[in-house]
């Protein structure tokens, strides 16, 4: 078994033997600390050695021996466990997939999003501290103090490693959709550093939400996340040139879009807007397929996403639906019509030199001739931005208007 596959398979069984271990025993933090022993273990073992025969029953089995050993005694050596671990019959393991239970608790009520995020791409993404603390950009003790934070809250607040029900389910739920959101943002445009993806965020964001999504198959909004999610990153490959500097939207070459992806975006957000509700992430979810179904920028239907932002403004008000909105609308009615909806941000504190608000109010003063204005906030808009990637396409248009005034 080469390494590579030993990771895939490692990352895929994780947050189900942790499940099994908390169901089996409570004790999140100390269970969470057993399961990543099994999988260094095994992550050395299996590509040296081979794969067992019960993959999921070897780390059951090693992490349940380390944490019997570190509940007996704080001077257990972490080689036993691994060096006698036995393949145990599949009749030993639950049959159970707990990482539906396992991402409630990781996005318990009481932790702020950034620790919901840290700890659930440690517990059920089995991300390294390391690699967790890299992807934020982070020093690795900084990430490894937040996460042990994060578990002794989970702790003190009691949370019990059950499905809530009713009314409390949902909301929770909207919680770990909103947390792999978050996970899924930051991989495909990362808020700081120089690159403009972070491919490794995004697709485990994509393997978790696939998760949800087999164990809620009729919930819409899980469709619609993943739908999201699948539909965006069909552009990847589009959206830097070879040098890694950003190619808008509008400019993109659709021939690199992944069909693949599409397709099956395009799928889950039909099934998903046949359901009694709606819900924000079906609704981006089909502005993303109105324009994946555009051969070219110049044909993509702006009137039906201005009428689908509409709507997502209406039920889930946000500052940068209306920013979305705006640049939508001055694609229906022209650049004065959007400029006039993007006044009505300028109060808004989220918004207060935002490079996003400031870059498209640049491009719409562009197109109404006005380079200097354009200009002055396309600069502004560069500094307010940590992404290198970014800095790099925003300072290139204003460079292209210094040039041409």
């Amino acid at each position: 078994m080469t390494a590579p596959v030993a990771e895939d398979l490692l990352r895929e069984l994780t947050p189900q033997v942790l499940g099994a271990l908390v169901r089996r025993h409570g004790r999140f933090e100390d269970c969470e600390d057993a399961v990543q022993e099994a999988v260094l273990a095994a992550a050395v073992q299996w590509p040296a050695e081979g794969m067992p025969d019960n993959p999921r029953g070897w780390l059951t089995t090693v992490a349940s021996r380390r944490l019997i050993d570190q509940m007996r005694s704080d001077h257990a050596r972490r080689e036993r466990e691994a060096a006698t671990a036995a393949d145990v019959g599949p009749e030993d393991v639950p049959a159970t997939d707990d990482t539906l239970v396992l991402l409630f608790l990781c996005c318990h009520p009481t932790l702020t999003p950034a620790t919901q995020t840290a700890l659930t791409l440690r517990a059920v993404g089995g991300l390294t501290t390391a690699e967790i603390a890299r992807a934020f950009l982070v020093p690795e003790a900084t990430m490894a103090a937040r996460i042990s934070r994060a578990k002794q809250r989970v702790r003190a607040a009691g949370g019990s490693f059950v499905l809530p029900h009713g009314a409390e389910r949902e909301e929770r739920l909207q919680v770990v959709l909103h947390v792999l959101y978050l996970i899924f943002n930051e991989g495909y445009t990362a808020s700081s550093g120089r690159e403009l993806h972070r491919a490794d965020l995004a697709h485990e964001a994509i393997r978790l939400t696939r998760m949800v999504h087999a164990q809620l198959p009729g919930d819409g909004e899980v469709a619609g996340l993943l739908a999201l999610m699948l539909l965006t990153h069909a552009r990847r490959q589009a959206r830097t040139t070879a040098a890694g500097d950003l190619v808008p939207l509008d400019e993109q070459d659709r021939a690199k879009w992944d069909r693949g992806l599409i397709d099956e975006g395009v799928e889950l957000v039909k099934a998903s807007l046949a359901g009694p509700a709606l819900g924000p992430y079906q609704l981006q979810a089909a502005i993303a397929a109105t324009h994946a179904d555009a051969a070219t920028a110049e044909e993509t239907n702006w009137p039906q996403v201005h009428a689908l932002y509409l709507i997502l403004e209406r039920i889930a008000p946000n500052p940068m639906v209306t920013l979305n909105r705006a640049i939508a609308l001055a694609e229906v009615e022209g650049p004065a019509a959007g400029l006039a909806l993007l006044s009505t941000l300028d109060g808004d504190e989220r918004m207060a030199g935002h490079h996003r608000l400031l870059s498209v109010r640049a491009h719409l003063l562009d197109q109404t001739g006005d380079t200097a204005g354009a200009y002055e906030h396309y600069r502004r808009a560069a500094k307010a931005t940590a992404s290198i990637a970014e800095q790099r396409y925003l300072e290139s248009r204003a460079g292209r208007l210094r040039t041409r005034s």
